[in-house]
């Protein structure tokens, strides 16, 4: 499933955005550092209207969405690569996860201490990226010696493991985050083995008040910004205290709410659309009359990929894809009138699976 972490400094509203993302009260939110000892994690279905619409035509009681689990890491503070506050435990979290949403105070409110006296989010950021940038660099660098005596041996795995671990001390030195393509097809393995922070996708999830979620921002959020445009990052802005009001009412009652704010949709919403976008995913369907469900995969998998989500079976034993896109489907109504139309089709191995197809794969055990 994929993982979300949720990081920032103490006091920015990680643990009330997370609380109204699970809609519940699971992570202690309180106003003072390190109130979340342990990581809390939540499993959130992803909103898509497309599954709603599909169980009206096929006639189904059963709707199962995707899912995305998000992780609500303990406030960061400077230091925490070298074991500052609660340290490397937190670090370790994080890392296990796909990709990373840093919570960012962009409000004031003399009523919340911040951990730095002063409200500053690119200051924040900074604080937060070089911890992260100094804990991978102490994980290259322990790397480069366990590899010593085989580079020195010139093995052939060694001798290209030690040219990346060259290339992300460079990177790391100036605490950048990167793309894997800076690497080539040979190295990206052992940079992945690594599972370095300054690798995953960032997200700078602006948390702004209620005034400012409404105008789209404010000036701390346009610095937020420009900043991104640089480090290949998005920026989402949320209301982390909105979130938590909209987590208590029902579907109907929020969406009025949203739109008495002037906002079209959450900021929850928002946030996991751009983990998607970062990490490339698609959703593609399978609908019939025991159910409706979404599947996640990515960009560019191939059918007998995307069987494989659903059973391993499927994969090894795929013969062809019955494939109908999602608006020919709605178009038409039923299977039956989109293949007299001649909008279902038959694809093999090499189809590329498109957001929003409608697929039963037909394989053999």
């Amino acid at each position: 499933m994929l993982r979300a972490g949720i990081v920032g400094l103490p006091n920015v509203g990680k643990s009330t955005l997370f609380n109204a993302i699970t809609s519940g009260t699971n992570a202690e939110s309180a106003n003072y550092p390190f109130c979340t000892i342990e990581p809390n994690v939540g499993v959130v279905s992803v909103p898509d209207e497309r599954l709603y619409v599909l169980q009206k035509l096929v006639k189904t009681t059963t709707v199962i969405p995707t899912a995305i689990e998000f992780v609500d890491i303990a406030g960061l503070v400077k230091g925490a690569s070298k074991g500052e506050g609660l340290g490397n435990q937190f670090l370790a979290h994080i890392r296990e996860t796909d990709a990373i949403i840093q919570v960012v105070r962009c409000f004031e409110d003399e009523n919340t201490i911040h951990v730095a006296g002063k409200i500053n989010p690119l200051d924040d950021i900074e604080v937060i990226n070089t911890e992260l940038a100094l804990a991978d660099l102490a994980s290259v660098e322990k790397r480069k010696t366990r590899i010593a005596k085989q580079v020195k041996a010139k093995e052939k795995n060694a001798l290209i493991e030690d040219v990346v671990l060259d290339k992300l001390l460079d990177l790391l030195s100036e605490g950048k985050f990167f793309s894997l393509n800076l690497f080539t097809k040979d190295e990206i393995p052992f940079v992945k083995a690594l599972q370095l922070l300054c690798a995953k996708p960032m997200i700078y999830a602006a948390n702004v008040s209620e005034a400012d979620l409404a105008k789209d921002g404010n000036e701390m959020v346009n610095k937020v910004r420009e900043y991104a445009k640089t480090h290949t990052a998005e920026v989402v802005i949320i209301s982390a205290q909105i979130e938590a009001e909209l987590s208590e009412l029902s579907q109907e009652e929020a969406k009025e709410f949203l739109s008495d704010l002037g906002v079209t949709s959450s900021g929850i919403e928002r946030m996991i659309k751009s983990v998607y976008k970062l990490l490339g995913l698609r959703t593609y369907f399978t609908a019939g009359e025991i159910e409706v469900r979404a599947w996640t995969i990515k960009a560019g998998a191939k059918a007998p990929e995307a069987a494989g989500e659903i059973h391993s079976d499927m994969e090894k034993g795929f013969i062809r894809a019955e494939i109908t896109g999602y608006n020919d489907f709605v178009n038409s109504s039923s299977y039956a009138a989109a293949r007299e139309k001649g909008l279902t089709r038959l694809e093999g191995k090499e189809y590329e699976v498109q957001d929003g197809d409608i697929a039963h794969f037909r394989f053999n055990v």
